[in-house]
């Protein structure tokens, strides 16, 4: 595969993770879209690291950090989203607006 092959991959990931997260109104979609999103930086960035130094194993690395680190930020939204809607039964955005400190 080329790098015009993995940004094109890397491009639509953010697209769609970019249209889900403006046009859905619930937490968890809005979240889904967010993660999608940061998908496609990973690809594009993991893309760029293999075609620019191949022999190196940095940008592995800091694709499986930032990897690690979404995962734990995804677990971490997902748990005060259903702290959220246990609590009050909400689980769209305009009906957690009011949780502003």
């Amino acid at each position: 595969m080329t790098l015009d092959a993995f940004l094109i991959l890397a491009a639509a990931l953010f697209a769609v993770g970019l249209y889900g997260a403006l046009t859905q109104q619930s937490i968890v979609m809005i979240m889904m879209g967010l993660e999608l999103m940061v998908n496609g930086l990973l690809v594009a960035g993991g893309a760029f690291w293999y075609f620019v130094a191949p022999a190196t194993a940095d940008g592995q690395l800091v694709v499986l950090v930032a990897v690690t680190v979404m995962a734990l930020e995804m677990a971490m939204g997902f748990a005060v989203t259903t702290a959220i809607f246990r609590a009050r039964d909400v689980d769209v955005t305009d009906d957690a607006e009011d949780l502003k400190g």
